[in-house]
């Protein structure tokens, strides 16, 4: 049985993150952009910057003992401010270079992008993942904006976002790095 699903607050973006490290721990795009000198803590405090800024500007869902976590950026999304921006290239290091610079295809013009989506470890299994993706679906169906697309490197992500009508758009082999699917739905 999963936990009630609600709207995150400024208070739960550490236990959040920490949810989405964990989650994100062996994923394989993180573990290649990431630089491995002390991997976890910055993959955590990437999490934290990215939730803060979908938290202002999207929309954040969080499980009510927070071992789930979701987040949406609008369309109209602005880029992270220079302070975030300055963070994130500290964070990444070396690799912020490399991982901006993978050739991904564009996003749809006015889609929504399902930017995270992390379930702890103890709480797979439970259709926590399930039902944070059709909360998010209900939000962009209700929208004036009914598309969304994202990005995974784990094939297990794509079976799992094709049972909620997402279809594989592209995929990209990064030379000497992951295999990146793009994939979106229309709820229009």
């Amino acid at each position: 049985m999963t936990s009630a699903i609600r709207s995150a607050r400024r208070a739960d973006i550490p236990s959040a993150s920490s949810t989405l490290a964990e989650a994100f721990a062996f994923y394989p795009w993180t573990r290649w952009s990431i630089p491995a000198d002390r991997y976890l803590e910055r993959l955590e405090r990437l999490q934290a910057v990215y939730l803060s800024h979908a938290l202002e500007h999207g929309v954040v869902l969080v499980s009510e003992d927070l071992d789930g976590v979701a987040a949406l950026l609008p369309p109209s999304c602005p880029e992270p401010g220079l302070g975030m921006q300055e963070e994130i290239s500290q964070l990444m290091g070396d690799r912020l270079e490399i991982a901006y610079g993978a050739d991904l295809p564009q996003r749809p013009e006015n889609a929504w992008d399902f930017a995270t989506l992390g379930v702890a470890g103890s709480s797979v299994g439970r259709g926590l993942g399930s039902a944070l993706i059709s909360r998010c679906l209900n939000h962009i169906a209700a929208s004036d904006y009914p598309e969304v697309s994202l990005e995974t490197s784990n094939e297990r992500n794509v079976r799992l976002y094709e049972r909620h009508g997402f279809e594989v758009l592209h995929r990209t082999a990064i030379a000497e790095g992951p295999v990146v699917y793009t994939m979106g739905t229309n709820l229009g």
